[in-house]
């Protein structure tokens, strides 16, 4: 025991490390976070995701909901609502094209037939809200660029679980129609997005109130935990009506609130300490994640590592030509848009997605769960070696064409 405990302790140092690392050399803090998992599971048997029991999945969920809220306390509304259109363009853009090749790849080179291959298509179609929300906010974009991002992690982990469960539906129970599957992920956005700011604008009314009890400053996040499951437990995303919480809870308007509601008495808003709460909730939650998300990456044969680098070697050219369509307009810089362009990582939810078929009786489910781990590794590890490289001149400059904008002089593009 006291061997864990000293081990937790040197991890927690060890994260701080890598942040600073991070800012000073582009090499991504989550992907080292990955590669500690990596060593200390799959490579050196250390430890498995077995040994964590149901405590493993457990936390890696309380983490994605507080990074998700904790992002939405970050977002500002009207930011936001400018953003819309791009979001939209970059979010179904990019998650149709990528089911597109991955289904492509699958059978053509894994010999997967058409539902399995859409199966893992639909998988891995989305960006995992884990990696991108705490590389954006390192990175330091632009508000508008970075609220992007973020929104299109969010909304995407909603399409791949809606997408996969109709799927199963389809292997177990027959055909599904299209308008149940589009009205099942409209109702799943909707109804979750509503429940986060009605649970938002209730906790604003009392959280004066609360805060007359002792040691509250974690009262919030608890009752972020609440709002995701209630969401979840009624079938809608509880991914969403976390970061509409925490949207809400530092976007609202004092006047409006006091007249919808009725009450005279001044409406509390969350503290500079609070979000320092949050932020740090968030930095120890997330090395817990990708050392966990490490130790539970599958390793089978070097056939699946190349169909998985293929993958997604196409899927970040695609992206490219998605960023230059959707981020043309000048206001987004030429490090902004590229880093869009590579910020396409699997995390999680792909992970957890990709053992639901064998569940199911998917006769390749084994194949699809493997597939599916390994093009995790690749999409975070692509990742990371694409935002290291982009501080070379000549890196900046291939992408100045690529994306039609012009190298910038300023030197913070090559940070």
């Amino acid at each position: 025991m006291s061997t864990i405990i000293l081990i937790i302790g040197l991890l927690i140092f060890v994260s701080h490390f890598l942040a600073v690392l991070f800012r000073r050399t582009n090499i991504p803090d989550v992907l080292l976070l990955m590669v500690i998992g990596l060593v200390a599971g799959p490579l050196m048997g250390w430890v498995s995701p077995a040994d964590f029991g149901k405590v493993g999945p457990v936390i890696a969920t309380i983490a994605l909901v507080v990074i998700l809220f904790e992002s939405g306390t970050s977002l500002r509304l009207d930011v936001m609502v400018k953003s819309l259109g791009t979001t939209g363009k970059l979010t179904f853009g990019c998650f149709i094209a990528t089911g597109a090749i991955v289904t492509t790849v699958a059978m053509l080179a894994l010999g997967m037939p058409l539902l399995s291959a859409l199966l893992l298509g639909v998988i891995l179609a989305g960006t995992s809200s884990a990696v991108v929300i705490p590389m954006v906010a390192s990175l330091r974009l632009q508000e508008a660029t970075g609220t992007v991002l973020v929104l299109e992690s969010a909304l995407t982990d909603v399409l791949s679980i809606v997408g996969v469960f109709a799927l199963l539906h389809v292997v177990t129970n027959g055909d599904v129609g299209a308008g149940k599957l589009i009205g099942g992920v409209l109702a799943s956005l909707i109804f979750a997005a509503v429940l986060g700011i009605v649970g938002g604008v209730g906790w604003l009314l009392i959280l004066g109130k609360v805060r007359d009890f002792p040691n509250t400053i974690s009262t919030t996040i608890a009752y972020a935990f609440l709002i995701y499951g209630l969401s979840e437990f009624l079938g809608f995303s509880g991914a969403i009506a976390a970061m509409a919480l925490g949207l809400t809870l530092t976007n609202f308007n004092q006047r409006w609130l006091k007249k919808l509601s009725g009450v005279d008495h001044k409406i509390e808003a969350l503290t500079p300490m609070d979000i320092a709460f949050y932020r740090e909730a968030v930095f120890l939650l997330k090395t817990y994640f990708f050392i966990y998300l490490g130790i539970s990456i599958h390793f089978s044969d070097s056939v699946l590592a190349m169909v998985a680098l293929s993958m997604m070697a196409l899927v970040f050219l695609m992206r490219i030509v998605l960023t230059r369509f959707v981020f043309a307009a000048d206001s987004f810089s030429l490090r902004d848009s590229a880093i869009a362009s590579m910020l396409a990582p699997k995390g999680l939810a792909a992970a957890v997605l990709a053992s639901l078929p064998l569940q199911y009786g998917v006769a390749e489910g084994a194949l699809i769960r493997d597939t599916a781990y390994m093009v995790v590794l690749v999409s975070i590890a692509l990742c990371a070696v694409l935002i290291m490289a982009f501080s070379a001149r000549p890196v900046q400059s291939l992408y100045a064409v690529m994306l039609g904008k012009r190298p910038s002089t300023d030197t913070t593009d090559a940070q």
